[in-house]
Parts: structure tokens; sequence; C-alpha cells
């Protein structure tokens, strides 16, 4: 049930096929995870803008929600976070503004974020993020022919507002993914040691890759990935499964009957199982920023959102020139204050109330199972 792999799409933004195209934004497990399904799932992927975000770290709720009690912070309160200086920014309604310290705030951590090697988003057609660039302003990468078309366009129309990233900047950025690279590659180590096996940074070939994956099923996520605490928690497994028994419960995929005899497409679709070195080579590790076009500072004058609202106007501008059918958004859940849950939309008004960032493990791919049977 996985492919050799698909016909290149190509590298225009609009695409001639019947398809429903959706924009996402994504930190660099979930971008790295839409890229294997574009790749190697036996369908069409209907993700075709990727806008990848900048990222050190991820927070469970469950333990972010204990910590905040010790600052008497309700969560019901939080109108915006923030990771800066060294510190973990907290915004409430009434205007006061908590500084945690973000050795304090890591033990909150996700134990998948130690084991990541990507703090830009390499696989993205464009990354966002706020470090290098001044106040008010977002780092851009552009990646790929599609994400500089974006830019251009975007530029061009008014949605964002470009200049020339400063050599400063720049250096912040370089010294920050390297640490990234170096520090959980350590752990990475440290973990093969005893035996726990870090199989997304395997190398491994395209026709390797094919064979190793093809007789594994959810059982084998569960032993390689899950019950090991690499799973991202991005859901890329209930969407890939065709019988729909794979579901999120108590923070982590679970199943709730048996895989048909030779389906395998979870563990293909999972961004911590093998990656093809095509798609992701030992040999990033030495560049800081992955492979890159250009690198730009952008602000969006229109959208107050953090960082410069960059994303967020990336997400209207794909939305209103019809570049893209739907967008899929990160909001606060109604039922859990400040919870992130993801969704589907065409309409901008909520890409724009979902802006900001929230820090915490979403399964962001869930919400593709509304469109994956009716595209």
């Amino acid at each position: 049930m996985v492919k050799n792999q698909r016909k290149d799409k190509g590298e225009d933004i609009i695409q001639a096929n019947n398809q429903q195209k959706i924009a996402m934004v994504g930190t660099p497990c979930q971008i790295l995870a839409a890229t294997k399904m574009d790749k190697f799932l036996d369908e069409e992927f209907p993700v075709d803008i990727k806008i990848g975000l900048f990222c050190m770290e991820n927070f469970s709720y469950s333990y972010m929600k204990e910590m905040l009690k010790d600052y008497d912070v309700d969560m019901e309160n939080i109108t915006e976070c923030r990771i800066e200086k060294g510190n973990l920014w907290i915004y409430l309604s009434d205007e006061k503004v908590v500084k945690i310290p973000l050795n304090k705030a890591k033990k909150c951590m996700r134990k998948n974020c130690k084991i990541c090697m990507d703090f830009t988003s390499e696989q993205s057609d464009v990354s966002v993020g706020s470090v290098g660039s001044p106040e008010g302003w977002s780092t851009i990468i552009i990646r790929t022919e599609k994400g500089l078309k974006l830019i251009e366009a975007a530029a061009k129309d008014n949605y964002i507002e470009t200049k020339t990233m400063e050599e400063s900047g720049l250096k912040l950025m370089e010294k920050l993914a390297n640490e990234k690279k170096r520090e959980n590659k350590l752990e990475i180590n440290a973990r093969e040691t005893v035996a726990r096996p870090v199989i997304y940074r395997r190398q491994i070939s395209g026709e390797e890759f094919i064979n190793e994956v093809s007789d594994c099923q959810f059982e084998d996520l569960r032993g390689d990935i899950i019950d090991i605490g690499a799973c991202v928690l991005c859901g890329a497994c209930v969407y890939a499964c065709p019988e729909e028994i794979v579901e999120i419960r108590d923070r982590k995929p679970q199943i709730k009957g048996k895989c048909p005899d030779g389906c395998n497409k979870c563990y293909v679709a999972c961004p911590r199982t093998y990656v093809p070195d095509e798609i992701l080579s030992n040999e990033l590790d030495k560049e800081p920023f992955g492979k890159y076009i250009k690198i730009l500072s952008a602000k969006a004058p229109m959208v107050e959102g953090q960082d410069g609202g960059v994303a967020t106007a990336l997400l209207t501008y794909a939305l209103s020139n019809k570049l893209v059918d739907n967008a899929i958004v990160v909001d606060k859940s109604s039922a859990d204050p400040w919870k992130p849950e993801a969704k589907i939309t065409d309409n901008v008004a909520e890409v724009l109330k979902a802006s900001g960032t929230k820090y915490a493990a979403c399964p962001i791919f869930k919400p593709l199972k509304e469109v994956k049977g009716g595209s």
C-alpha cells in the first residue's frame, strides 16, 4: 500500500486537477509528515502549500496546565504565548504578563522534541519565524519555486512587506539552528546506546524504504514510535488509515480494530518512522537552515498577528486569491481553554481568529478526514 513515488506535481502554485488544494502552517515534524504522505501514500495528498514554523520544542498541554497552577494562571485567561529571551511569556486577558524561565517550562517538553534536528521546517515551501528579524517582523526562508511565487505575489498585492535580512540576524538564526542539531544529536546517540532506535534518522534509500516498511502495520508503529516516546501527535496515522480504525485517545494514537492484510499506511505516514535520504539526508545536518533559495525579513501591514502576522497573511492571500480551496489552521478548543484544535476552513475571518502560536502538540491532520472522501 505504498507507492514507489508518485510523479512530481510540479512547482506551479495552481495545479490542473479537480482535487481540493489545501494550505497548511505547521511545525517541522508536521511538515515532514506532509512531505512523506505526498510522496509515498498511494493516493493524491491534498496539501499543496506548506508553510513551516521555526520550532525549538513543543509542550504537553496537560503538563503545561499543571505548571501554570504554580503561577496562579487560569488557562481561560491566556490571550497569547511567546518564547523570547530565554523565557516563556504568558499574556493574560487582564493585561498581566507572566514570565516563566524556559529551563522550567522545558520540563513540560514532549519527549519527541528532544530527537528533532530541524529548527526551521526544512521541508516546507516557506518557513516563518521571529528569530533574526526586528520586533514586529518575521524571518522567512523561501525554499521552493512555489514558495518564491507565493511570496512575490503576496508582496506585490501588499499582503506582506519584505526587506533584506540583516547579517546579525542570520548569525543568530544559525547559532540556534546549529545548537538544536548539536544538542539533539547527542540525545539521539544516547537513546541509541540503550536500544531505543531513532528510526527517522537512519540513512536509507528510497528502494530500501519501500522494502523496510512493506510489512509494517500499527503494532509496529506502536512498538517503534508510540511506546518509546517518539510520537509527535500530528495525526498523520489517523488521516492515512483507510479503515478509520486509528484515533487519538488519551494523548496518543490507538487502534480500535485490526489492520487489514497488506496495509502499512499509518507507518508510512508517520514522520518518526523511516525517512528516505531523498527527503532527509544526513548531509542536511551540516546546513543549519537546510536547502533554500533566499532569506528575507517580512511583516504583514494588514494583520495584527504574532511575529509580524506573516504566516496568517500568506494563508489569507492563498485563500482570497483561490490558490487553495481551504487552509488548515490551529485555533483554541472551545471545550478546553487554550488547548490547540486543528480545523479546515475557507473563511479568512477564521484564519485571522486562529492566528498566534499555541506551543502545545496538536493532531493537525485529523481534520483532513473531512475532505478526504469528498474531494
